[in-house]
């Protein structure tokens, strides 16, 4: 068999031939080994230079996993981990109060959030006295502008004040009660002005929220003296808590089998209390161009913190009674100059809501069909209508 040539004459069987090839290519391999290192060396003595003549930004050299960040605030990549404050809160601050005779004495607080005009100062003054200041925030939206005239209330200067005319409670809850800065308060009672609290006191009610397990609740409604518009609020004599309604007869029936709202898991909007956690997810499901939030609380029972039919319920023990007054939509908050311009302007208002639940309902459809990876708890009861 002949030895294989790569050139004529020249044969790799020959021993100082393989010598010399195995010379050549550790030659070869040392020259592009200095080549690769020196390469590399000149290239970063090169980019210090150009940082330190500060033609390019010399950026931080990249950590390590274990030092990754989980759930990390947006925007706070850049400051060192005990410096940043994820939360706040209302707490107003004496321009020389340290506050650190306040840090061993405090305990839990709750916050009280309504929308108001001056026209329901008496009424509102009432509903915030109900309200201890040793347990409770006080928070008023001001949708007439008029904040002045609450100054002679004896808990204004304690009261957390916030003006914009014309607009909802829950314009102003998606604008000035973020999770983090309401994340210290363990309920929120997000209120309408409009509510008589004779027979309510919210210490009580709370007591009977936590022992119950509600995490979205509100006060029964007084029927006899309260504008109604869902059954299933209406105040049961006798009873502590309902979390059912039941219609026997008719369209719409409600039964021991129902198991999705108006039926069960559901609370109105002119009163609801939420925990914290719910409040968390409320506050994302309210809609920032949706103010009036109309369709919003069938919805409410996803953020119930597990089992809507469980931990949503109206409780009875503790009941108000809501007027159903109709304040908004005046050229300036609730004062109007006529009667004809007050019927006008509130067909608009309520011309409007309608619109916006459409909107939100259409809204919710939409973003159920196209999020693949979420998955719907009540999706098998998705066309029981009536139930």
């Amino acid at each position: 068999m002949k030895p294989f040539t790569s050139a004529p004459g020249f044969v790799l069987s020959d021993p100082k031939n393989r010598m010399f090839l195995w010379s050549f290519l550790i030659v070869i391999s040392l020259v592009c080994g200095a080549y690769l290192v020196g390469n590399a060396f000149t290239t970063k003595e090169y980019k210090q230079r150009l940082a330190r003549w500060g033609l390019i930004y010399k950026m931080p050299l990249v950590k390590s996993h274990a030092c990754k960040r989980q759930c990390w605030p947006s925007g706070s990549d850049a400051l060192p981990e005990g410096v940043v404050a994820k939360t706040s809160n209302l707490e107003m601050r004496p321009l020389w109060d340290s506050g650190k005779n306040n840090i061993s004495s405090k305990h839990p607080l709750s916050l009280l959030a309504i929308a108001v005009g001056v026209k329901q100062k008496e009424i509102v003054n009432k509903i915030v006295e109900k309200f201890p200041s040793s347990d409770f925030v006080v928070m008023l939206f001001h949708y007439d502008g008029f904040v002045d005239g609450w100054k002679n209330l004896a808990w204004s200067n304690r009261a957390i004040h916030v003006s914009a005319i014309n607009q909802t409670k829950w314009w102003f809850a998606k604008r000035f009660l973020h999770p983090d800065i309401v994340a210290e308060y363990n309920y929120i009672f997000l209120w309408d002005e409009d509510l008589l609290v004779e027979n309510f006191d919210p210490k009580r009610y709370l007591s009977i929220v936590k022992e119950e397990g509600l995490e979205i609740s509100q006060p029964a409604l007084d029927p006899n003296k309260s504008e109604v518009h869902h059954p299933l609020t209406v105040h049961r004599a006798g009873s502590k808590v309902h979390r059912r309604y039941y219609k026997l007869k008719g369209s719409g029936r409600c039964d021991d089998h129902s198991i999705a709202p108006p039926c069960i898991g559901w609370v109105e909007m002119m009163a609801p209390v939420f925990s914290r956690k719910s409040w968390q997810c409320v506050w994302h499901l309210i809609q920032n161009d949706l103010i009036h939030a109309w369709g919003l609380d069938r919805q409410l029972g996803y953020c119930a913190q597990g089992d809507r039919m469980r931990n949503v319920g109206v409780v009875d023990s503790e009941y108000i009674v809501h007027l159903g007054l109709p304040t908004l939509g005046g050229p300036n908050g609730n004062e109007v100059p006529s009667d004809s311009h007050r019927e006008s302007d509130r067909a608009k208002v309520r011309m409007q809501s309608y619109i916006e639940m459409q909107v939100f309902e259409k809204r919710w459809k939409d973003a159920a069909e196209k999020d693949k990876c979420w998955l719907d708890p009540y999706k098998p009861q998705a066309n029981q209508t009536s139930h």
